[in-house]
């Protein structure tokens, strides 16, 4: 069976690539896997270094906003997942356009070499944040997008599409919706990653507002078993959201990784809000355990890996905060 996963260089990816390529999921050890990437700065090819000499491995560079090139590589592979984004709210704030063309334009090319191609089956990887922000309970896959930032608009647009696309067209489409990832090779400009070499280094660390807009975390290892999940046992034209389970405000986590790196609330910087901002994420995910998926990464017992890991591959992150990821303002959370 051959894959094409775009964006595969990246955090989310990244992680799904080495998974699939070390044997992970059980049936799909004999898979050749082609990686697309544009490899903008959070892009890294080192992501894919465990890899990186698998014989079943193949990496290209190129934009998914390039029909050229998508004609040319999508024909002949069973599989497309498609990670590739731009994901960062604060930059979306800022310039709007990137995330339009990348998110929706890219979306929709991909869409439709994948239906040139006759490609049988597509996963889109989309996030919780198309929902907008809700008070009390849990978002299902029937609630209306309601996006409240560009980034969150974008991928709306992309999600749409991908209904257009199945139900014009007939093509296999399925749609996933997580809740915030955490986990290692998270580019430094979120908030956990962003906190963890900060503090590693010494920086204080920016909370927005009073600190207490919620988010659902969920590891990265457990999400890229939900798209798998999706990939084989999942139905065409169909969305399931993916959840960790575990809501925390932004002020609990900040104390969570203050203790795990034997810090105090002194090195905390309150700054103002970001325009926008959603106060609070939540998703039921009773739709995809229905098909058998159930988190295994418990999170204190992941955040605490996810700190060792940055301790420990301080050569992979320090260039990146040497060349400035996202400390040029508050993360994305």
């Amino acid at each position: 069976m051959r894959f094409l996963v775009t964006g595969g260089a990246g955090f989310i990816g990244s992680h799904y690539v080495r998974s699939l390529l070390s044997g992970s999921y059980p049936g799909y050890e004999n898979v050749r896997v082609t990686v697309l990437d544009k490899l903008t700065y959070a892009g890294n090819l080192a992501n894919l270094a465990p890899v990186a000499d698998h014989p079943g491995y193949a990496f290209l560079q190129a934009d998914i906003t390039d029909a050229h090139a998508l004609a040319e590589v999508v024909p002949g592979h069973d599989v497309i997942v498609n990670f590739a984004a731009e994901t960062h709210v604060d930059r979306s704030i800022t310039g709007a356009a990137d995330f339009v063309t990348t998110n929706v334009v890219g979306t929709q090319r991909l869409l439709q070499a994948a239906l040139e191609a006759d490609v049988p089956t597509v996963v889109h990887v989309s996030t919780d944040e198309v929902y907008g922000s809700i008070d009390g309970g849990s978002w299902n896959e029937d609630e209306p997008l309601l996006p409240n930032s560009p980034y969150s608009a974008a991928k709306a647009g992309a999600d749409l599409l991908c209904r257009a696309y199945h139900s014009t067209y007939g093509c296999d489409i399925r749609v996933t919706r997580c809740s915030n990832n955490y986990g290692p090779y998270q580019y430094p400009e979120k908030l956990i990653p962003l906190f963890v070499t900060n503090l590693l280094e010494g920086r204080k660390v920016p909370l927005y507002g009073d600190g207490l807009n919620v988010r659902e975390w969920l590891h990265v290892d457990d999400h890229c078993r939900g798209i798998q999940l999706v990939l084989e046992k999942g139905s065409p034209g169909e969305i399931y959201n993916i959840s960790g389970g575990t809501e925390l405000t932004n002020r609990e986590l900040t104390g969570r990784l203050l203790d795990a790196l034997g810090t105090r609330w002194e090195m905390v910087e309150q700054v103002p809000d970001r325009p926008g901002h959603d106060r609070r994420y939540s998703l039921d995910d009773g739709k995809i355990r229905a098909i058998g998926y159930q988190p295994r990464v418990e999170f204190d017992e992941g955040l605490a890996a996810v700190v060792r890991w940055y301790r420990d591959h301080q050569e992979w992150w320090r260039p990146l905060t040497r060349a400035g990821a996202g400390r040029a303002g508050a993360p994305t959370a």
